[in-house]
Parts: structure tokens; C-alpha cells; sequence
């Protein structure tokens, strides 16, 4: 199928009238327009249900509350009473607590309590289902649990676990007594997790033995020895088997004993703002950030971007690939609210071959498949035709996000695995656990392009002088608030670190870090990063991980990396080095090079390539160049790219733009 869009954009699916009258958005609009006798279409138009959503804010909100049930009833003026960023006021004097509204579906009778909750897969077994009631009771038993070691509400629960059952009962448990959760994947080595965990002193780990990766097995017992002696607010540890189930290591409880005595959970009434989960940034410029979601902002907001965007419900099978260290597992996990099955992937993405999830959803039924959009480019490159040799009768909807996803992917997509199903390409982040800019079944497809901000999200593209462009790239801006932006960042009192992440230069006005085109359509085209954050395969890494690891090396005097996003699609990631006087770079110490950045931060952060180089530049006040030299090898003119001025040593980037001209970036 052809790519070429010279001659405009190229439309992949479209929908009927009838589709989007069948819609979950196409129902809740009927609804509020009936309420408020309102004008959003028949059938439904999207871009006037988006208008009223950003104009009025406290009305689509209290929809929302009221439709989902997770707060009905709340009048308009009790809906947004601080209309500020930061420091926006949400539902003030309502209680919510998100694990009562998780296991909702089963109360309120909208899901079978023998009907699966959760479908687990794993590379070493066969999938496994826990029904609704069973997850019920097994939250029920690990609440008991904590309190039982005295952990109270605001106490910090951790999890170092894969993409497990237990994670999800964990997480679910510790919300249910109002802990705070916060996750780290196992692959993540012990100065990663303690750059996280340190920070918010957790007073319980649940921490797995080993995991399995691409039919490998990575023994863990050793690293969560060195998180238990570097935590010393870690009262009790839980050990979940994985690799060792007849171990429990010394002065731990069992994940058995943890979870024996099953019971409905008894669930603690919270504020709307009460934290839920700590999840974390990049780490670009330093330890990564802390950043806290709340109860009843997350419950809203996964109501809207899951059942009004995804379309998702019950008797759905919700699936998206993801570790316990990225937002998409926190965001597949609350398909639960909606009353949809979540099947949860315990394994490497590609494993045994690379159609490997297309397999997944064939053999679970998955109706709702995510991704991300180098896993979509692995499979066209690959040539594979999964709608062929896959019964994918059940898929609806493929998600992707993580990085942009290349027009030639979308068409992949509907010639090799189904011309009726929906695409959806989003883009948000783990900041505020949502997408800025996504997908509406009640709009076309196009090639390469993402078709709208997402419902009460006002999003444009800024220049540099801070005026909305359209046709042309600029800054991804958001200028209302949104319930999940974060309550706050942890060990942050004055709200210094959170103004300087994402209210700078513009104050008052979200900058996200990301380079956005609004099209004359109203479509969207993100090319990648604004600033130095690496974002392999959607997971979002900081540098300063890497920086740390390769400092250790003796023979390296500097280095810096890049997160390239290439035309293409593709992702290259490549570290210079700066040698000591005397030194080469061999096969050798490449490999100890490497292997550093393995142990310490994981294997993800691992380069595709290390290049030596005769000196790595840095800003007047000592900074590495990432942005201007990512900027350079995206084939940007290095007039532009690059201010000489600022620079320590102009004549260190000389070796930088030759190496750019000679890879064919410009």
C-alpha cells in the first residue's frame, strides 16, 4: 500500500453514521445534550463535543463524574473551583478511593463475579484467568495485610515486580487502606530503583525473585537483598516467586501468606486529591522526579480517555504492553473501572518471533490491543501479515503510543492486519496519565497524523514568542488545567521543581516537551521530543542513569547520549565518548562500557552504538548539548540547530556536524 501523501492526506477508515451512534461518546453526547439542551451533532461531531469540553470545563467534568458513577450528582460549581496551573481545585469535599471503584463493576453487577478480571500470559506458561470475584478477594486479603503491619493511609507501598497478577492485587490493596503506590520493573537495576525508591521511603516491598525475558531467565534475589539493606523505612518485605518458589528470603512474607485470608476489602473513604501511585520522570536532569496522581482525578480521567476515546466496556479484553515502570501499565490496569478484562503480559514483546502479540491477542481474545510504535515498525519491517496467519476476528481497536508512528506503519496496519479495524496513534505522557492528543472513533484515519486533542484538553502548538501556530511545528502547549496534572512533585514543599518542569517559559501555560504540528485539518503530527529525554520504544528514559554508569568506566573522561527520532520511524540511540589521553575504544572496553550501563541502570538504557569522539560540548554554564545535537543528527541546519555563542568549545561540535553530514541527516 502506498505512503505517498503529496497529494493530501491519505484516509485509511472512516466511519459510518451508524458506527458512531454505537459509540460509548456518541451516547454520552445524547446525553448531555438532552441535559443541557446542547447542539453536539447527529450523529455526534466530535470537534463540537471538544469546543463545549475545553469552553466549560466544570460542565464536561461533572458529565463525566455523573455518567461514570464514580461521582454523581456533583453540581457544576463544586466541580472546578480553582481554575489555575498549577494549583488547579477539583471536587473539593468529595471522597473517592479508586480501588472501590476498580472492583465497582462487580458490585454494581455490570461484570459476572466467575467472569475473568484478569487474563495472565507469561513466556513460560499457559495464560492463566483470575475472575472478579477471586481479584476481589485477593485485594481484600492483601488490605488486611498491611494493616496488619501497620501500614496507615499516606504510607508508601513499592512494588519491584513485572507485569504479574500480583502487582495489580499490590497496587489495588494498597489503595484500598489509602498507601501509596509506586512500581519499579524488575530489569531496572539496584541504583535506578534507589534513585526512586529512596525518595519516597516506602515502608513495604513487594519485590519479585527474578523475571523472564526473550526465553532468558534474570535472577533478582541479589538486588532486592541490596533494595532491603539501602531502605532502612522498609518495615516488611513480601516476596513474590517467580524463578524460586520455594524460597522466601530471610525475615520476608511469603506472597501465599500475604494474600491467605481472602475477604471483600474494607475500603477507606478519601479525598478526591488523596495520592494514589508515585510515578516518575525521565531523570534527565538528575533523580528522576516523583510525580503524584490522585484518586479521584485518576478515576474520572481513565473513565474518559478509556470508555469516551477507547470505547472500551464490559465483556472487552483490554491489553496493552507495557512494564510496571511505564504510565501504559497503570493505564491498562485501570480498564477495571470500565468493567473490561485486562490481559496482563509478562514477557519480552517480540518473544518467541516478532508477530508475538498479534499471537497474544488471538489466543486471548483481546478486543483492544495497545502497543507502542516501534513494535508497529518492527512488524512492516519485518513483512509479516498477522491478519493472515492470526484469528484476529475479535480485535476492535489497535492502540500506539511512545513515540510518533510513521505513516508507512498506519498503512502496514490496514493492508496486513485488518482494513476494519481502528488505529489509534495518542500521545500524552506519564506527567499526567493520559494522552494530550488522541484518537475518536467517531473520526477518520489518516496516514501519519493523530486526529485530536483529546476531550477537555486545550492543546495548541506554540511558537518561540508564545503564539498559537497552525501548518508548522511548534511547542506542545496545554493552556486549561486538567485533573491529572500532578497534585504535586514528592519531597517538592514549595512547588519549585514542578513550576520549573512544565511552567517555564510561560507561566500558568503546561509545556510538555514535545514538537507538535496542528494541521489545517485539525489533525496533529508530533516528531519527537523538544527536549534530551531518550523515549526507546516508549519508555522514557533519563539520561543522567546513563551519565552515572559511564562515569564509573575509568577510560571514559565524558560521553553524552541521544534519542534520535528518525523519518522513518526508527530510533537511534547512540552514546560518544569522550576517551582519556592515551585510551581506544575496543571491542573490550565497549563491552564494559555496555555492560556498565546493564548492571546500573538496565538493559534498556543500553546505546545502539558507542562512538568515540575528540570531545563532547557542553552550554557556558557546563551542560551537555542533547538538544542541539539530537536537533543536528534530525538533519536540521546547524545554524539553526546550534548557537556557537554558548558553547565552551565551538570547535567541538566541528566533529558532530561532519558526522551528521556523513550519516545523511541533512
Amino acid at each position: 500500500m502506498s505512503t505517498d501523501t503529496s497529494a493530501g492526506p491519505q484516509v485509511l477508515w472512516r466511519p459510518t453514521p451508524e458506527s458512531i451512534r454505537a459509540t460509548h461518546l456518541a451516547r454520552f453526547a445524547d446525553r448531555v445534550a438532552r441535559r443541557r439542551g446542547l447542539d453536539l451533532g447527529d450523529p455526534a461531531d466530535y470537534d463540537a463535543i471538544w469546543r463545549w469540553s475545553v469552553e466549560h470545563l466544570d460542565q464536561f467534568w461533572a458529565e463525566v463524574a455523573d455518567w461514570s458513577g464514580v461521582l454523581p450528582g456533583v453540581p457544576d460549581d463544586r466541580v472546578l473551583t480553582r481554575r489555575r496551573m498549577p494549583g488547579a481545585e477539583w471536587f473539593p469535599g468529595t471522597t473517592v478511593n479508586y480501588a472501590e471503584q476498580a472492583l465497582r463493576p462487580l458490585r454494581d453487577g455490570t461484570v459476572d463475579p466467575g467472569s475473568p478480571a484478569l487474563v495472565a500470559v507469561a513466556e513460560d506458561a499457559e495464560p492463566v484467568e483470575i475472575t472478579w470475584a477471586q481479584l476481589r478477594d485477593q485485594v481484600g486479603a492483601f488490605a488486611a495485610t498491611l494493616r496488619r503491619l501497620g501500614v496507615r493511609r499516606g504510607d508508601r507501598v513499592a512494588g519491584y515486580l513485572p507485569n504479574v497478577p500480583e502487582a495489580v492485587v499490590a497496587f489495588l490493596g494498597a489503595a484500598a487502606v489509602g498507601a501509596v503506590w509506586s512500581s519499579c520493573a524488575p530489569d531496572f537495576g539496584t541504583r535506578s530503583v534507589l534513585d526512586r525508591f529512596a525518595q519516597i521511603e516506602p515502608t513495604v516491598l513487594v519485590a519479585v525473585d527474578g523475571y523472564r525475558w526473550g526465553g532468558r531467565e534474570y535472577d533478582r534475589r541479589d538486588v532486592v537483598a541490596e533494595l532491603r539493606a539501602a531502605l532502612p523505612g522498609v518495615r516488611t518485605t513480601i516476596a513474590v516467586p517467580r524463578l524460586f518458589p520455594d524460597e522466601v528470603p530471610d525475615g520476608a512474607l511469603s506472597w501465599a501468606e500475604a494474600v491467605a485470608d481472602e475477604q471483600p476489602p474494607v475500603v477507606e473513604p478519601l479525598p478526591f486529591d488523596a495520592p494514589l501511585w508515585i510515578v516518575y520522570s525521565s531523570g534527565t536532569t538528575g533523580l528522576p522526579k516523583g510525580i503524584v496522581h490522585g484518586h479521584g482525578s485518576t478515576a474520572v480521567e481513565m473513565h474518559k480517555q478509556l470508555g469516551l476515546h477507547g470505547d472500551v466496556g464490559p465483556g472487552d479484553r483490554y491489553y496493552w504492553y507495557a512494564s510496571t515502570a511505564w504510565i501504559m501499565w497503570n493505564i491498562a490496569t485501570s480498564a477495571l473501572l470500565r468493567g473490561a478484562t485486562v490481559v496482563v503480559h509478562d514477557g519480552a514483546p517480540a518473544y518467541p518471533s516478532v508477530d508475538a502479540q498479534f499471537a497474544l491477542a488471538a489466543r486471548t481474545g483481546i478486543t483492544h490491543l495497545g502497543t507502542s510504535a516501534g513494535y508497529l515498525t518492527a512488524c512492516e519491517k519485518a513483512g509479516i501479515r498477522p491478519g493472515e496467519t492470526h484469528d484476529l476476528s475479535a480485535l476492535l481497536s489497535i492502540g500506539s503510543t511512545g513515540s510518533p508512528l510513521p505513516a508507512s506503519a498506519f498503512c502496514w496496519v490496514y493492508d496486513a492486519v485488518g482494513s476494519d479495524v481502528f488505529l489509534g496513534s495518542v500521545s500524552g505522557g506519564t506527567d499526567v496519565a493520559t494522552g494530550f492528543i488522541g484518537s475518536t472513533l467517531l473520526l477518520p484515519v489518516v496516514a501519519g497524523e493523530l486526529q485530536r486533542p483529546m476531550l477537555a484538553v486545550a492543546a495548541a502548538a506554540w511558537d518561540e514568542e508564545g503564539r498559537p501556530v497552525v501548518g508548522e511545528l511548534g511547542e506542545l502547549v496545554v493552556t486549561e488545567p486538567m485533573p491529572t496534572m500532578p497534585l504535586y512533585f514528592w519531597n517538592d514543599p514549595d512547588g519549585s521543581r514542578y513550576r520549573e518542569a512544565y511552567f517555564e517559559p510561560w507561566p500558568g501555560v503546561w509545556r510538555h516537551g514535545d514538537w507538535m504540528e496542528v494541521t489545517e485539518r485539525g489533525t496533529c503530527v508530533i516528531t519527537g521530543r523538544s527536549d534530551s529525554t531518550l523515549n526507546r520504544g516508549g519508555v522514557r528514559m533519563g539520561t543522567a542513569d546513563i551519565y552515572a554508569a559511564v562515569e564509573s568506566v575509568p577510560e571514559v573522561r565524558d560521553c553524552v547520549v541521544l534519542g534520535v527520532e528518525q523519518r522513518d520511524g526508527g530510533y537511534w540511540m547512540p552514546l560518544f565518548v569522550q576517551l582519556a589521553p592515551g585510551e581506544e575504544l575496543t571491542d573490550e572496553l565497549q563491552a564494559r562500557i555496555r555492560d556498565a550501563i546493564r548492571r546500573q541502570a538496565s538493559p534498556r538504557h543500553v546505546p545502539d552504538e558507542v562512538l568515540a569522539v575528540p570531545a563532547v560540548p557542553h552550554t557556558r554554564t557546563g551542560k551537555r548539548l542533547e538538544v542541539p545535537l539530537k536537533r543536528l543528527f534530525q538533519g536540521a541546519d546547524p545554524a539553526r540547530a546550534l548557537n556557537l555563542g554558548a558553547v565552551d568549545d565551538p570547535t567541538a561540535v566541528e566533529h558532530y556536524v561532519r558526522l551528521a553530514a556523513e550519516r545523511g541527516a541533512h
